[in-house]
């Protein structure tokens, strides 16, 4: 059975919490590009431009990226997860910009792995950043996110859920044993 870790309003502070420290870090909004790893890191990388809009009154572009075709689990994909998403919609050259990429969770790091191979062949950034909602730990690869909303602690049992209003109905991030 799942159990609620952190409720939406939560989760919306996380996210204002993550606009901010880009928004420092960076020096403001120059030269970004937000891309949302497909599916729920799309809905959260709209909602931290759409922030940085609010705070800095500037338009951040924003693209999406499917990496299904980079990973190296492809026969193993996570029953929870929608392996059918296609196509990557990046509308603006990241070429020499700082690309802020965007994922729900991070776990053993080799989503994003791919999707810094996919971002490679789309183009040359200066920079790569990693915000995620969840840091779940467990890492198999070398790779640190820059900017974290929760750190929540799991066993390797469990499955971390993360729901978003906008493509599942609801707002929260679970936690389950991955036998329920």
């Amino acid at each position: 059975m799942a159990h609620e870790v952190v409720d939406g309003s939560s989760m919306q502070r996380a996210l204002t919490r993550i606009t901010y420290e880009i928004i420092e870090q960076n020096k403001g909004v120059d030269n970004l590009v937000f891309v949302g790893i497909k599916t729920r890191g799309v809905y959260l990388a709209k909602r931290l431009v759409k922030r940085m809009k609010q705070l800095e009154g500037a338009d951040v572009p924003f693209g999406s990226l499917d990496i299904t075709l980079y990973r190296d689990d492809r026969h193993d994909v996570n029953q929870n997860r929608d392996p059918k998403v296609n196509g990557s919609d990046i509308p603006v050259d990241i070429t020499g910009k700082h690309v802020i990429l965007v994922d729900d969770v991070l776990f053993t790091g080799r989503t994003v792995r791919a999707a810094l191979d996919a971002l490679m062949d789309i183009g040359r950034p200066q920079r790569i950043s990693l915000a995620v909602l969840v840091d779940r730990g467990h890492r198999e690869l070398p790779i640190r996110p820059d900017f974290v909303g929760k750190n929540i602690p799991t066993s390797l049992n469990e499955t971390v859920n993360v729901a978003v209003e906008e493509y599942d109905g609801h707002e929260d991030i679970t936690i389950a044993d991955k036998k329920d």
